[in-house]
């Protein structure tokens, strides 16, 4: 036996290592070979830079010096055709999508509850939605009034009680009263435009998160309303998008509502206007809308 140090122990004799072959003088390398070797070497380096355009993790960004996403997204990236220039025109679909619905209906009521958030920046303070009982039927109504026009929104509790709640909470303290719509995408395979970051750049928050309200079925069609988030589950808080074109996301972002015929109108006005150049985007062919969309007040409808 051996001592703990790896010493022979007493009465045995060291461990005899075979000795090593001679060293083969190795063989040179095929022009085939070399051709292989270059050719991976490539796709490596286009697919690490392809990761760096496209890869933006999330609708929510992560304030300098964190680790996290943005859409997040992941804002979330599209995963079709690459981004169209800063500027140009969308090609944006009519009519409306189907909302996507619940396979189960959830209990009712379900138990909701809001997690504080010191690394998120909130320069806007808000108390944190209740915790506890929330139904899981019904719609309420918001209107979002703003720069470029209104925009109706019906919030639904059967998708999504616990985002409702907190929508509705921030929309009653005035949390998004004056903030700015600051990201637009008119790519194909994410059409949508990015509201509820009191910071205005994707970073901010109410300063505090909600959990992930999601199912395998969701989709993101042409008038869906849903909530952005980080990579990371159950990071979203305020941040939310409205989708008025082709959007093909995983179903990790929760959907909670749908927007009205004129809303959609002023989607359109604003995604046909085009994104500006003139201000940093972050990469994936989004960026602020040339057509600046502000919220002046977001109140709850009858």
């Amino acid at each position: 036996m051996s001592e703990p140090d790896g010493r022979p122990g007493p009465g045995h004799l060291p461990y005899q290592y075979p000795q090593w072959p001679p060293p083969v003088p190795p063989k040179r390398s095929s022009a085939t070979a070399m051709a292989l070797v270059t050719a991976s070497v490539v796709v490596v380096v286009v697919m690490a830079l392809a990761f760096l355009a496209w890869g933006y993790p999330g609708f929510l960004r992560k304030p300098d010096g964190q680790a996290g996403g943005a859409f997040r997204s992941t804002a979330p990236s599209s995963t079709s055709a690459p981004a169209i220039a800063p500027g140009t025109p969308a090609a944006i679909p009519g009519g409306r999508a189907p909302m996507p619905k619940r396979p189960r209906p959830l209990a009712d009521p379900v138990t909701c509850a809001f997690t504080p958030d010191s690394g998120s920046p909130a320069p806007k303070k808000v108390a944190l939605p209740p915790d506890g009982p929330a139904p899981s039927s019904g719609t309420a109504g918001v209107r979002l009034v703003t720069s470029a026009g209104d925009i109706g929104l019906t919030l639904d509790r059967a998708l999504a009680p616990c985002t409702v709640v907190n929508f509705l909470s921030l929309a009653n303290q005035g949390f998004y009263d004056g903030t700015s719509c600051h990201r637009l995408s008119v790519t194909a395979g994410l059409q949508m435009l990015q509201c509820g970051d009191p910071v205005g750049d994707g970073t901010g928050g109410p300063g505090y998160t909600i959990r992930d309200e999601v199912f395998p079925a969701l989709t993101y069609g042409r008038g869906v309303l849903a909530m952005a988030k980080t990579t990371a589950p159950d990071s979203g808080g305020s941040q939310f998008f409205l989708v008025f074109g082709d959007t093909e996301i995983p179903p990790e972002y929760t959907v909670f509502g749908s927007i009205d015929g004129p809303g959609l109108e002023v989607l359109d006005a604003v995604a046909r206007a085009g994104i500006d150049p003139a201000k940093p985007g972050i990469g994936d062919g989004s960026g602020p809308p040339k057509l600046p969309v502000t919220l002046t007040k977001v109140t709850a409808t009858p």
